[in-house]
């Protein structure tokens, strides 16, 4: 929502304009997601904004492969003496940041392995509201200047709201991974409810991970526990996510996507055992 706020204001000049503007896509993100990508480029396309999408492979794919290296999704644990654990977030960092590093890198010349001079740099806009002012940080890298134009607009989600709802774009789906285990019970029943292949998918790959990734197990080092998508640590297809409906309290939706740089971190839990 904020970052296509700050994307569509750039587009009509109300901010300084972009020369790119970046998608790091999982490739598996709701059909909804690539709908909007598709409107964010007809509306690029007008205004001379050009939107690349940017990508390192599939997560789900590379997750069940058993000659992938396995990339830790903050997925729940059920630890041997039951108590719940979580994984370590390892798909931000290599599916969201590492495909927009190397772009920006190729965008101002230097590629990997060239170094890039002292002092070359891009200004990288990124779409964080008022609301959630906490996320906004430097950047991790010299070739990048992070800049929050919605902050410096004192536009808050909801003003983002408004703002989309105007240009008739009100009914915008946050970006985030169909697997993503910090999704709550509305978000799992709008994946179950409006796209059910989708869904299908997220059960099966809720079975698959279960006692691991598929190189580890290959390897002779199973998951010491239990991998699940769900934090009840039941398997998927058993959770009542209908009991929730209506208690905003308990749906436990992280309220921000899956954005590369607001992503929540997950707690370790136990690792693989050798």
């Amino acid at each position: 929502m904020q970052s296509l706020t700050a994307f569509l204001l750039a587009c009509e000049g109300r901010i300084p304009r972009f020369d790119a503007a970046l998608f790091a896509d999982t490739g598996w993100e709701p059909k909804q997601v690539y709908a909007q990508l598709d409107t964010a480029r007809r509306i690029g396309a007008q205004a001379g904004l050009p939107v690349r999408t940017v990508s390192v492979g599939h997560i789900r794919d590379d997750a069940l492969n058993s000659t992938a290296r396995f990339v830790t999704m903050p997925l729940f644990v059920k630890n041997p003496d039951g108590s719940r654990g979580m994984a370590r977030r390892q798909c931000t960092g290599e599916y969201k940041l590492k495909p927009l590093k190397k772009a920006i890198r190729e965008i101002l010349g230097y590629p990997h392995p060239l170094r890039v001079p002292r002092g070359v740099f891009v200004d990288q806009a990124i779409g964080i509201s008022t609301d959630e002012v906490h996320r906004a940080k430097d950047s991790d890298v010299n070739y990048t200047r992070n800049i929050f134009p919605l902050l410096d607009l004192g536009m808050s989600r909801s003003d983002c709201q408004t703002y989309l709802r105007e240009h008739g774009l009100g009914d915008v789906v946050k970006s985030a991974c169909i697997g993503c285990p910090y999704s709550g019970n509305s978000r799992l029943r709008y994946i179950r409810d409006t796209d059910s292949r989708a869904w299908a998918e997220l059960v099966e790959f809720d079975k698959a991970i279960r006692h691991g990734s598929p190189r580890a197990i290959a390897e002779g080092k199973p998951l010491r526990g239990q991998f699940f998508i769900h934090r009840s640590l039941l398997p998927l297809h058993e959770v009542d996510l209908d009991a929730t409906r209506g208690r905003p309290s308990a749906e436990e939706d992280d309220p921000d996507g899956c954005s590369p740089f607001s992503c929540r971190s997950g707690t370790d839990a136990t690792a693989p055992v050798p």
